[in-house]
């Protein structure tokens, strides 16, 4: 039987519980409905477990026996899985260049591939210098024609825009 009063839950226990009569829920999930709070007591302590008190705002309130360290630890266990699977979508950059040879751009599309099928965002750039900068029109083909050429279907989530030196477009999983 725990002792302390609060953890982060904000749920009250054992002896912090104030509302007299409670609606209790015992450990075997019984429903036993309108209890003196010094009987409620007296059942979890019987039991060698907690009173917790799991709704305050119902009328009469709502309180459960239990081993409060064991509740706890199951409600830590669910938002650390529930963290786990909510993965963050990431933006990955891949970076081509104005003479890019037919090898280089299959690599890089196995590898956008790879980061599509994970699920994250693929911006494709492609950086001009020097007198690259007058062919703008072929280095947006060149992005064009490898988002146009990847081997799974993708949607396109930002189109193909000139920002200064930069080429770009970004696409994700359709």
């Amino acid at each position: 039987m725990t002792k302390n009063i609060n953890t982060s839950k904000n749920l009250r226990i054992n002896r912090a519980i104030k509302s007299d009569p409670i609606f209790l829920i015992d450990q075997l999930n019984q429903i036993h409905k309108s209890l003196a709070l010094s009987e409620a007591q007296q059942m979890a302590i019987a039991a060698g477990l907690d009173l917790v008190e799991v709704n305050p705002t119902s009328q009469p309130p709502v309180c459960k026996i239990l081993d409060y360290g064991q509740y706890l630890y199951s409600i830590n266990r669910q938002q650390q899985t529930a963290r786990q699977k909510s993965k963050k979508v990431e933006l990955k950059n891949i970076r081509l260049t104005f003479k890019i040879g037919k090898g280089d751009i299959l690599t890089r599309q196995k590898q956008a591939t790879k980061f599509i099928e994970r699920g994250d965002i693929v911006r494709v750039e492609l950086f001009l210098r020097g007198r690259e900068k007058e062919h703008g029109d072929l280095a947006k083909k060149i992005v064009e024609d490898f988002v146009a050429t990847m081997p799974i279907a993708v949607k396109i989530d930002q189109p193909t825009l000139r920002k200064g030196p930069t080429i770009s477009t970004q696409f994700s999983k359709k």
